[in-house]
C-alpha cells in the first residue's frame, strides 16, 4: 500500500505556492545561517562557521517531505537497503537527483551549483513547473533558482535573513507585548554600551546573563556569563571588531547582539506553523525538547503541556504570522519557547525562518506512522564506525527494534536519515586507527514512555555492542 504525501506536505506547498498541486524541488541546506552570518559581526569566539561531513548529510531529511511527484537534490545516492525499508513502509518517495563529485565540506547547495549537469536537470524539471524550496533561503539557493530558472517556492534570501535574526524575534515580541526574559537587542555600539551596564548591574546581583549572535546556530554563538569582568571583556571586543569592520567598509560601527538575563526553566519547547503567501497562518504542531545533562537529546510529542498552555501558544503563533506576512515572509516558521519552574510560558525565545528538525519528523504523524494517541521520541543515536556500514547490514543489528510495518500500534524505530551514518567515511575525521564517528536519525514510536525508554536503552545497547561483532 502506497500512501499520499502527508497533510503538511499539502499545506506547505499551497502556503509557498498558492496550489497543492505544484511540484517541490528540495533541499536540505542545514546550517543556511552559516551563510546569513557572512559579513555580520558576531561575538569573538574560536569555533568557525566551517561545515561538517555529518551535518551537510543531513541533506537526506528532505527526502521526507515531498511526494511522488516532487524532486530532492542529494548529495549522494540512497542507499538502495535504506530506499526499500522507505518504500516498505508505504512512502511513496521524490525523484531523488544526486550531485556530482560532492564535497563533504560544501553544502548540498553549493555542490548543486558546481554540477552543470545536474543544472540542466534541474532546468528540465522547471520548465515542468516546478519550483525550488530549501531548509533555508540564502544567496546561494537564490544563484541556484537563477541559474536554473526554478522559481523561488520561499521568499527573497534577505527577507528570510532578516526574520531569523534573534534582533528581529526580540524586537518583535517586545511591540507584540510577548513575555521575555529581561533583555535588550543591539544594533549600534551605543545600544550595546546601554545593554552592557544593565546585564553588569544583574550579575552585581547575582544573576547570570547570555550573550547571542543575531545569526549564531546549533549552539555556536552563545556565551553564559556569570562574572562582570568577563562581559566587560567581551564588550571591549565586540567594539573593537566593529570598529575595525566600519573602518574598513568606510560606514558607521554596528553589532547584531541580544542580551538577556539567564532564566530558570522546566523545559525547552519548539512549535511550528506554516504562512501562506496570502498572509493565512497554520498552527501545525508543539514538541518538547529532551535533555540529559544540559544536552539536547530529541524531541517529544505530544508536548507534556496543559490545554491553557497548548492555547497560548496557538494564540502567539497566529500573532507572528500576522506580523511575519506583513513583513514579506511565508513558509514554516520554528519558534523555540520554554516553560518556568511555575509552569509559565516564554513564547518566543527564537524565531527560526526555515524548517527545523521537528518539520523532517511531521512524516511520523501526519504520514500514518504513528497513532494520535502514541508517544513519539525523535533522537539520534551516535555510532563509531571503521568502515562503512550498509543499512541491510543495521537491520540485521536491530531486528525487532525497528518499525517495519504499520498497523493499529506501531512500534519501533523509524528511521529518518541514513545518510549521516556513512558521511565521515572516507573522509579526514576518517582514520584507520580510529574510524569515524556516524549518527542514526530516527523517531521512536510506542505506546508510553515507559515503552519509549525501553526501546531507546534496547537500541543503544545493540549499536554499542555492534563493533565487537563484526
Amino acid at each position: 500500500m502506497h500512501l499520499p504525501s502527508s497533510g503538511f506536505s499539502a499545506r506547505l506547498k499551497r502556503a509557498v505556492t498558492g496550489s497543492a498541486d505544484t511540484p517541490l524541488v528540495f533541499l536540505g541546506n542545514f546550517e543556511v545561517e552559516n551563510h546569513w552570518a557572512l559579513g555580520e559581526p558576531a561575538l569573538p569566539r574560536v569555533a568557525s562557521h566551517a561545515g561538517s561531513a555529518v551535518v551537510n548529510r543531513m541533506d537526506e531529511f528532505a527526502l521526507l517531505l515531498g511526494g511522488k511527484d516532487d524532486h530532492v537534490v542529494l548529495k549522494t545516492a540512497l542507499d538502495e537497503g535504506y530506499r526499500g525499508y522507505l518504500e516498505g513502509l508505504g512512502l511513496e518517495l521524490p525523484t531523488v537527483h544526486v550531485v556530482a563529485g560532492q564535497d563533504p565540506q560544501r553544502t548540498v547547495s553549493e555542490d548543486a551549483l558546481a554540477d552543470p549537469e545536474l543544472l540542466r536537470a534541474l532546468s528540465a524539471v522547471a520548465a515542468e513547473g516546478a519550483r525550488l524550496t530549501a531548509h533555508g533561503i540564502s544567496t546561494v539557493e537564490e544563484e541556484l533558482a537563477e541559474r536554473t530558472g526554478l522559481q523561488l517556492g520561499a521568499p527573497t534570501a534577505a527577507v528570510c535573513k532578516r526574520v531569523n535574526s534573534k534582533v528581529y524575534s526580540r524586537r518583535l515580541s517586545d511591540e507584540l507585548g510577548i513575555r521575555q526574559a529581561r533583555g535588550w537587542a543591539c544594533e549600534t555600539l551605543e545600544e550595546l554600551a546601554e545593554a552592557v551596564a544593565a546585564a553588569g548591574e544583574l550579575l552585581a546581583a547575582g544573576r547570570k546573563v547570555v550573550l547571542k549572535d543575531a545569526f549564531g546556530v546549533s549552539g555556536k554563538g552563545i556565551v553564559v556569563l556569570d562574572s562582570e569582568a568577563r562581559l566587560g571583556r567581551l564588550h571591549r571586543m565586540a567594539v573593537q571588531q566593529a570598529e575595525r569592520a566600519a573602518k574598513a567598509a568606510g560606514g558607521a560601527p554596528r553589532t547584531a547582539l541580544v542580551i538577556e538575563e539567564w532564566v530558570a526553566k522546566r523545559c525547552d519547547l519548539n512549535y511550528q506553523f506554516t504562512v501562506g503567501r496570502d498572509g493565512s497562518t497554520h498552527f501545525d504542531f508543539v514538541k518538547e525538547l529532551l535533555t540529559e545533562g544540559g544536552v539536547h537529546k530529541g524531541h517529544r510529542i505530544p508536548a507534556r503541556l496543559t490545554d491553557g498552555q497548548v492555547a497560548e501558544i496557538e494564540a502567539t503563533a497566529l500573532r507572528l504570522g500576522e506580523r511575519l506576512a506583513a513583513d514579506g515572509y511565508h513558509g514554516v516558521v520554528g519558534v523555540d519557547a520554554m516553560v518556568d519552574p511555575d509552569e509559565g510560558l516564554y513564547p518566543v525565545i527564537e524565531i527560526n525562518a526555515r524548517n527545523n528538525m521537528s518539520t523532517y519528523q511531521n512524516v511520523v504523524h501526519e504520514g500514518g506512522l504513528a497513532g494520535a494517541d502514541d508517544v513519539a521520541v525523535a533522537r539520534h543515536f551516535p555510532l563509531r564506525l571503521t568502515r562503512p556500514l550498509p543499512f541491510a547490514e543495521l537491520a540485521e543489528v536491530l531486528d525487532g527494534l525497528l518499525l517495519t510495518e504499520r498497523g493499529p500500534r506501531p512500534r519501533g524505530l523509524f528511521v529518518n536519515n541514513y545518510a549521516t551514518v556513512n558521511a565521515a567515511a572516507g573522509t579526514a575525521a576518517d582514520t584507520e586507527a580510529d574510524g569515524f564517528e556516524g549518527r542514526l536519525y530516527g523517531v521512536l514510536v510506542g505506546a508510553s514512555d515507559e515503552e519509549i525508554e525501553a526501546l531507546d536503552t534496547a537500541i543503544t545497547r545493540r549499536l554499542a555492542a555492534y563493533p565487537e561483532r563484526s
